[in-house]
C-alpha cells in the first residue's frame, strides 16, 4: 500500500530505496502514546468547533485508544512505506473507520503534529529526569547522615588541600544536582508551549480552537507564530544541553570515585555487583559502571553537537532534516536516565574506607591553611602569614614530620613571636572546627545544610 501522505498529484509510487532512506518508524514509534494523546485532543476540538460530529469523535477516540493498546502489545506491524508513527496510527484509524478516520487530519499538518508529539514526549521525560535527580540527591543526603563526623581530604589541582567533613563533600553534589533540577524546570517552561493548530506553516482557514487543545494537553501557552513553531527545535537543543550538564556532573563523580577506589587512594569500596572482573587477572574488581558513566557522557555531548549542526543552516519553516532530531534526543534521554539510576544505587550502597582515610589524614599538611589563618586572626598580614607557614611546611618536609611535630624551637626560628596557643589548629579536627564562614565545612554549618536539605527533599 502506498504511503497515506502521497496525494493524487503523484503519478507513481515511491522508490523503495527512498522509502528505506526516509522512514523514521524505526525510531519515532516511541512517540505513539503522545501521538494518540494529541490526536484525541485534536479530535475533541474538531467536534467542539463543529468540524466533525460528536459521534464521529466518540468513534475516533475509542479506536485511537484501541490502536494504542495494539501498539503496546506489539500487534500493529510497522511498515516502512507508511514512513512514521503518525501515518501508522492514522492509517490504522482509516482502516477501522473509513471516512470518519480520514477526518482526523482536518486542520492539522504532520508539521505541527510532529512538533506537538515531540514536545509532549520531551515534557514527560524531563519530569522523569527530575524525579531521578531527586533520588540521587536523596542518596547523597543519606550518606551525609551515614558518614556523619567523618573527615576526608579535599583536593585542588589533585593535590591535598584542606580537611573537610565527608558530609560537606556529599552536599557539594546535592548542590550540583539542584542546579540541574532548576535547569530542567526552566527548560520545561519553553517546552510546554503548544504548536498544535499551526498546520503546515501559515495556520488554517478552518474555525479551530488552539487554546482548547493546548488546555487539553496541559500546555501552559499557545505558540503565537505559525511559521516559527513548525521549525522551532530550540527546546530540543536546550533539553539536550540540560542533559549534557547532568552527564558532565555524573562524569565528574565517576572520575573521582574511580580514583578513590584505587589501592593508591583506598577511600571507597564499591558494591561488587556494579563492578566487573578481568578476563586474565583474577584479582581485578574493575569500576566499569563508573568508567561507562564517564564514557557515556561523551554520547550525550555528541547528541548535543549533532543537534547544533542539524539546525544551523535550515531556512524557515519545516524541513525534513528535522526528522533527524529524534535519535539524538532519544539517546540522550536514555543514556542520562540510566546513568542517574545507577549513580543513585552506587552512592547509596558504596562504603567509605574510614580507617584507611583516617590513617593518612596527617599527610599533605591539610592544616597549613588553618595555621596561616590563625596567624591572620592575631594581626599578622595575610601575605606575611602565608610566607611564614610556607617556611614551616618546608621545615616539616625536610624533617619528614607533620606540622604538629615541629618543636617550639622550630616555630620560633621562623617566627620569634610565635603564639603557641595556635597549636590547637595543628590537626585536621582543629582545622575543621576552626572554619567559620557560611557554607564552610564547619560542623555546625554542615549540620544546618544537612537539616535544610533533609526538610527540602523529604517533601519530594
Amino acid at each position: 500500500m502506498a504511503s497515506p501522505s502521497r496525494s493524487g498529484v503523484f503519478a507513481s509510487g515511491m522508490d523503495d530505496r527512498l522509502a528505506r532512506f526516509s522512514e523514521s518508524i524505526s525510531f519515532d514509534h516511541r512517540l505513539f502514546r503522545q501521538d494518540i494523546r494529541g490526536s484525541i485532543a485534536h479530535a475533541k476540538m474538531l467536534a467542539a468547533t463543529g468540524l466533525i460530529s460528536q459521534s464521529e469523535f466518540d468513534s475516533i477516540r475509542q479506536e485511537l485508544e484501541a490502536i494504542g493498546g495494539r501498539i503496546e502489545r506489539g500487534e500493529l506491524p510497522f511498515k516502512i512505506e507508511w514512513e512514521d508513527i503518525h501515518m501508522h496510527i492514522e492509517q490504522a484509524l482509516i482502516d477501522a473507520l473509513g471516512d470518519t478516520g480520514r477526518k482526523l487530519h482536518t486542520a492539522r499538518s504532520r508539521n505541527d503534529q510532529i512538533a506537538t508529539d515531540l514536545r509532549l514526549w520531551v515534557r514527560d521525560h524531563l519530569d522523569q529526569i527530575d524525579s531521578k535527580l531527586v533520588e540521587l540527591q536523596k542518596a547523597f543526603l543519606s550518606r551525609c547522615h551515614k558518614d556523619n563526623g567523618v573527615i576526608v581530604p579535599a583536593y585542588t589541582h589533585m593535590q591535598r588541600a584542606q580537611p573537610v567533613l565527608a558530609a560537606h563533600y556529599w552536599l557539594a553534589y546535592i548542590e550540583k544536582l539542584e542546579r540541574d533540577r532548576t535547569r530542567v524546570s526552566d527548560c520545561r517552561k519553553r517546552v510546554n508551549i503548544s504548536p498544535l493548530g499551526c498546520a503546515a506553516v501559515a495556520g488554517t482557514s478552518l474555525p479551530i480552537d488552539r487554546h482548547m487543545t493546548a488546555q487539553e494537553l496541559g500546555f501552559d501557552e499557545v505558540a503565537r507564530n505559525s511559521i516559527d513553531v513548525s521549525s522551532d527545535r530550540d527546546y530540543v537543543l536546550e533539553t539536550v544541553f540540560v542533559l549534557t550538564m547532568i552527564a558532565e556532573h555524573l562524569s565528574v563523580l565517576a572520575e573521582e570515585w574511580i580514583l578513590w577506589s584505587t589501592t593508591e587512594f583506598d577511600f571507597i569500596k564499591l558494591p561488587q555487583k556494579f563492578c566487573t572482573g578481568s578476563s586474565i587477572m583474577p584479582q581485578k574488581v574493575n569500576p566499569d559502571t563508573l568508567e561507562l558513566t564517564r564514557g557515556k557522557s561523551a554520547r550525550v555531548i555528541g547528541a548535543l553537537q549533532t543537534l547544533l549542526v542539524l539546525i544551523k543552516g535550515l531556512p524557515l519553516a519545516y524541513n525534513r532534516d528535522l526528522q533527524e532530531d529524534k535519535p539524538p534526543v532519544f539517546d540522550a534521554f536514555d543514556t542520562v536516565s540510566l546513568m542517574l539510576e545507577l549513580a543513585a544505587l552506587l552512592v547509596a550502597e558504596s562504603e567509605l574506607n574510614v580507617e584507611s582515610i583516617r590513617a593518612r589524614l596527617d599527610q599533605g599538611f591539610l592544616d597549613a591553611t588553618a595555621l596561616m589563618e590563625a596567624f591572620i586572626s592575631r594581626g599578622v598580614p595575610q601575605r606575611t602569614a602565608h610566607h611564614r607557614v610556607g617556611a614551616m611546611v618546608a621545615m616539616a618536609k625536610e624533617k619528614q614530620c607533620r606540622l604538629v611535630d615541629l618543636s617550639d624551637a622550630d616555630f620560633l626560628s621562623v617566627d620569634a613571636s610565635f603564639d603557641f596557643s595556635i597549636r590547637d589548629v595543628l590537626n585536621v579536627e582543629g582545622a575543621v572546627n576552626a572554619y567559620k564562614s557560611y557554607g564552610s565545612s564547619n560542623p555546625e554549618q554542615v549540620a544546618k545544610q544537612v537539616a535544610y536539605w533533609t526538610e527540602r527533599l523529604n517533601g519530594l
